[in-house]
């Protein structure tokens, strides 16, 4: 076996990718930019043994994309092999082939597969030749506007553009007349080019409610070749993954057999060896049609790993060392479901933005084997930079069944707390309890039909405000206890002394809670509208997690203090509380609401980022929808336009000035 190997990557993909290493006596080096120098996996390579090689500034094409420094860093080091992870240079022959002329081993596919299947149009035409289905299309290079149209009516609208070379949802344009098929295809063949080098469009049919599912396999270096069941990867957002789970909800056994038959088809027809995953469209009727072949890791691989139970890093690194399979297709079977939710610094209330910033507050729900897993590439302190992909971590959740698997993941991400920059875990929170998302009625569709503005207040008001009024009560009567404590007054006071409070609910104070307190020796019961509930708690001030009993269930609620009162949020909720004696509650009603200042005349920043254009000065009349700056944020140029005319009256920033979120830019007359 080898002993040492070097894993090309950064983030949670590199602390994985160790931590299996290890397990099997490897020594894992890791590779880091200069922003990177503290980062976690360059801590766990150290933690664990091994070595960390610095590999260039912050910019991805100086540093992890730089196939000469990889190469050197594994002469220094003396790895034998070398880990892509996925992204970065995961599926780059030209990686692969300069590591075998090294005499280093790639624990990945061989070049002529990823040659083959990462050109969309060939890989098409071979998984035609291999028998597998494919979308009903035109798979040779659209020249001009005119033959798209014109392929497109002989295919039938809706039609998809993709660009040859496309990937993460760059080079995809949907069409569903002539005029979206002259526009889409410029627009495809422009990011074809800027992205990819490859300006190379084909047409293919555009299948309705759809369904994304994907099929792991795994294959060495004898011929052999199995697929691990399927992974459902309908929810996504503009073509990027936000959950999946396996097994998939929708399909049959029949229909499992004969996408996995097909898959292990196509990665044999290309001689493939390594773990790979076909993906496939599903349509409402079952019928599947191939998209692409990654040959590399997926994202979410976890969930394969928790039914399975096999280690698809360990099967990869023995492939790659020579082994074959340790098992045949009759050995490999389905246990129980999985999820996984995929963490975000990005903000769901404010068009899905990305966000910059440092974890002030980082605690992840505990690890429960086979029930909760966290592949994380961050900790308490560490900093979401510009420079690479979001991602804080991924959760995984196992139940012996999807509705357990559910409830796991509820459990899980109120346990989960985050502080310190804008994330996606409320809007993960809200998916998970969506009605149809628990009956599994789901499509690539789900999230623009049942979120078309993103997460909104309506979506984060709780349904049970009783319960978050008396949860409110309680937190409240514990800070007045230990302020009782700390000052001396709680002595010769009666503990069981009953208490009657008013709860102001939302920003406004929108609803008010009229409740009764009485305190026992462990727990408190409250009255609320001639309901009785009973919170059992150990909670402390300060603490993040007011973990509960309440009427015999077990609840997770996370508080965060906020002026005069706090903001409690629970299973996808999010309210503000101020909790008052009820003698008091009438001069409450009393105080006027005072409205946010009108910044209606001003451009804000939407998000941190680096303002890289101005297109108008002091004194400029603009007109609805002209550009007005340009702000760089995740290396994303995000075009900020006039929401209406006016005249241009202060310019509050300039060409390269940094940017916080909701700073002003410019304002108006």
């Amino acid at each position: 076996m080898f002993k040492k190997i070097l894993i090309a990557n950064r983030g949670e993909i590199a602390c994985r990718v160790m931590r299996t290493a290890h397990k099997m006596g490897i020594t894992p080096v890791a590779v880091y930019s200069e922003p990177d120098a503290q980062a976690l996996h360059v801590r766990t390579a150290l933690e664990l043994g091994g070595e960390a090689v610095a590999v260039g500034p912050a910019a991805s094409s100086e540093s992890y994309l730089v196939i000469d420094k990889i190469v050197e860093a594994c002469k220094q080091t003396g790895a034998e092999a070398v880990h892509p992870g996925y992204g970065f240079l995961s599926e780059n022959k030209a990686f692969a082939a300069r590591l075998e002329k090294e005499g280093i081993t790639f624990i990945g596919p061989p070049v002529g597969a990823i040659e083959a299947m990462g050109d969309k149009i060939e890989s098409k035409k071979l998984a035609q030749a291999a028998g597998v289905s494919t979308v009903p299309g035109y798979l040779d290079a659209v020249r001009d506007p005119e033959e798209a149209v014109r392929i497109s009516k002989e295919i039938g609208y809706p039609v998809m553009l993709k660009a040859s070379a496309g990937g993460g949802g760059k080079g995809m344009r949907l069409a569903w007349n002539d005029d979206e098929a002259r526009s889409g295809l410029v627009s495809a063949m422009n990011e074809g080019r800027n992205s990819f080098g490859d300006d190379r469009v084909f047409i293919e049919k555009f299948v309705q409610e759809p369904r994304h599912i994907e099929i792991q396999v795994m294959a060495d270096g004898y011929g052999n070749c199995v697929y691990l069941g399927e992974r459902e990867c309908s929810i996504q957002r503009r073509h990027q993954k936000v959950i999946e789970e396996a097994p998939s909800p929708f399909l049959d056994e029949a229909t499992r057999k004969a996408m996995g038959e097909q898959a292990v088809a196509l990665a044999q027809q290309v001689n493939y060896k390594t773990a790979g995953t076909v993906e496939f469209i599903v349509d409402k009727d079952r019928d599947f049609y191939f998209l692409e072949m990654n040959t590399r890791l997926q994202v979410e691989h976890p969930v394969t790993e928790l039914v399975t139970g096999y280690d698809l890093v360990e099967l990869m690194i023995r492939v790659a060392h020579g082994e074959k399979l340790p098992f045949t297709q009759k050995d490999v079977t389905l246990t129980g479901w999985a999820m996984e939710a995929r963490l975000y610094a990005e903000d769901a209330e404010r068009g899905f933005l990305p966000s910059t910033g440092r974890l002030t507050r980082y605690i992840e729900p505990a690890p429960v084997e086979n029930t909760v897993r966290v592949d994380s590439g961050c900790y308490e302190g560490a900093e979401i930079s510009m420079f690479y992909d979001p991602m804080i971590s991924k959760l995984i959740v196992g139940g012996k069944d999807r509705a357990e698997a559910i409830e796991n993941m509820r459990k899980a991400i109120d346990g989960y707390v985050v502080r310190g920059l804008s994330h996606n875990m409320p809007f993960l929170a809200n998916l998970v309890k969506h009605p149809r998302f628990g009956e599994g009625r789901i499509t690539t569709n789900f999230i623009a039909e049942e979120y078309p503005e993103g997460l909104t207040e309506d979506h984060l008001k709780p349904t049970d405000l009783g319960l978050f009024a008396a949860v409110a009560a309680v937190v409240q009567d514990k800070i007045e206890a230990r302020e009782r404590r700390l000052s001396g007054q709680e002595e010769n006071r009666a503990p069981d002394l009953p208490s009657d409070y008013a709860v102001f609910l939302g920003d406004k104070d929108l609803e008010e809670v009229a409740l009764h307190l009485a305190r026992g020796e462990d727990c408190h019961r409250l009255t609320v509208d001639g309901r009785e509930i009973f919170v059992e708690s150990d909670w402390k001030p300060g603490f993040a997690i007011f973990k509960a009993r309440i009427d015999d269930v077990e609840r997770l609620f996370q508080v965060d203090k906020d002026g005069a009162g706090f903001v409690l949020s629970h299973d996808g909720a999010r309210i503000r509380a101020l909790v008052l004696e009820a003698r008091h509650a009438p001069l409450r009603r009393l105080m006027p609401y005072k409205p946010p200042p009108d910044m209606s005349k001003f451009l804000l920043s939407p998000m941190p980022g680096l303002l890289v254009r101005l297109t108008v000065k002091e004194g400029d009349i603009v007109e609805a929808g002209s550009e007005l700056a340009v702000v760089e944020a995740m290396k994303m140029e995000n075009v900020l336009r006039a929401g209406a005319g006016g005249t241009v009256r202060i310019a509050h920033a300039k060409e390269g000035d940094s940017l916080a979120v909701d700073q002003p830019i410019l304002e108006f007359e």
